[in-house]
């Protein structure tokens, strides 16, 4: 019986120690301070892609239901409110459900925010930091619209419904259920785009129904993009980061359409965050910020396939 074992091996263990020293000397040579958040809170993430995993606490004083964080976002926007500067943390997300070979229900997490930073910036930054712990030297940034244009021949912002979910339904299988614009472009994404990108790629200026909690601003062009972009590296999504989204109205209104989106899909509702919003009311700097998969990061170093190779106990083994 040796099931006892570690899923990694030591080498493994040795080079994920080395990465997270040269993610801290990275951000202290940047002068970027290191914090902490909780890890259980009353509220979470509301996102209808994103499922989080409760925990009942039966305490006399705390009598009432905890979440594991999905990222430390919320937490660190009122860090950031209350005059933190420039921070980062490196932490344990929990998400439920998500189990692959890329996928750990408990992962770690790079989350940081910069103060004054455009999407632009922070892509640099990002790049920077692969550059610093990676072989990986200029990395190539295509928009949203110039990978859909030139793998599927059709402009994602401006194509119909209708068109979408015909061309979808010719190309991959999307099954009986009711999907949206947004099901399916994120399929046609991850089926057909993502497998023909160069091996490390940004990706800038989303969909607007894709804006999560990045701002809605003008591209070049004159359409409305969600101010947001992803790293993919080796065919994962490395990194998800955002032009943050700054005005509590609109945020408020984005929570509460997702719950109403919860309540259609039949999924868990989840209590909306009133400290955040009260954060962004009283004042979230312009700041630009990002969330980066370290045990993917530590694939990529090791050069591992599966995700397990690089955590200690994955979820399975615990």
């Amino acid at each position: 019986m040796d099931n006892w074992k570690p899923t990694a091996q030591l080498e493994s263990l040795q080079i994920r120690a080395e990465l997270l020293i040269k993610i801290r000397q990275f951000f202290f040579e940047r002068n970027v301070l290191e914090v902490e958040t909780p890890l259980l809170a009353r509220t979470t993430a509301t996102d209808v892609h994103i499922q989080s995993l409760e925990v009942l606490s039966v305490d006399s004083i705390l009598d009432t239901k905890f979440y594991l964080q999905t990222s430390p976002e919320f937490a660190m926007k009122r860090m950031l409110s209350a005059g933190s500067g420039a921070i980062y943390q490196i932490c344990k997300a929990f998400r439920q459900g998500e189990v692959s070979k890329i996928h750990n229900p408990e992962f770690t997490m790079l989350e940081w925010y910069q103060l004054g930073y455009s999407q632009s910036d922070l892509i640099d930054e990002v790049e920077s930091l692969i550059s610093a712990v990676l072989p990986i030297q200029a990395i190539p940034k295509l928009s949203y619209r110039e990978v859909f244009q030139q793998q599927l021949g059709f402009d994602p912002h401006n194509i119909s419904f209708k068109k979408l979910n015909s061309f979808a339904a010719e190309h991959i299988d999307v099954g009986a259920q009711q999907l949206s614009q947004t099901d399916l472009l994120q399929l046609l994404m991850d089926a057909i785009v993502v497998p023909h990108l160069p091996k490390n790629i940004f990706v800038y200026d989303f969909p607007v129904d894709q804006c999560a909690l990045a701002a809605i601003k003008k591209d070049s062009d004159g359409q409305e993009v969600a101010k947001r972009f992803e790293l993919f590296c080796s065919g994962m999504e490395l990194a998800n980061g955002y032009y943050e989204l700054t005005d509590s109205n609109e945020q408020e209104s984005r929570f509460e359409a997702d719950k109403n989106k919860r309540q259609e899909l039949g999924l868990p509702e989840y209590p909306l965050d009133s400290k955040l919003i009260a954060a962004l009311d009283y004042g979230l700097p312009n700041c630009a910020g990002v969330a980066l998969g370290v045990d993917r990061l530590c694939m990529l170093a090791a050069g591992y396939t599966e995700i397990s190779k690089v955590i200690s106990f994955t979820t399975d083994k615990t």
